[in-house]
């Protein structure tokens, strides 16, 4: 994992997915798109993936996060797929 300074560039609603590691099912989930901090729109991005109570939380453009983000890999039907989950997020600026 890795903890790291990024500003917010937007952030989806929450949705219900399906999760064997819940009681019922199911669990919350969104996405938000993470920029790291420079002078210029073309520095790195992440889309990422908050699940549970992170998926309720909200944060709104240019908001400036300290991020955890983990970073993995899965392979689906001979395809490999990059995912990153945001596993804890908080709001720096006011």
């Amino acid at each position: 994992m890795e903890t790291k300074i990024l500003k917010v560039v937007r952030q989806g609603e929450a949705f219900g997915v399906q999760s064997s590691k819940t009681e019922n099912g199911t669990i919350q989930k969104c996405n938000i798109v993470l920029r790291e901090m420079g002078g210029s729109k073309f520095e790195n991005e992440y889309v990422c993936a908050m699940l549970g109570n992170l998926a309720a939380c909200r944060f709104y453009e240019g908001d400036v996060v300290a991020a955890t983000l983990r970073f993995s890999t899965h392979e689906y039907q001979n395809q490999v797929f990059q995912e990153i989950l945001c596993t804890d997020i908080v709001k720096l600026n006011k």
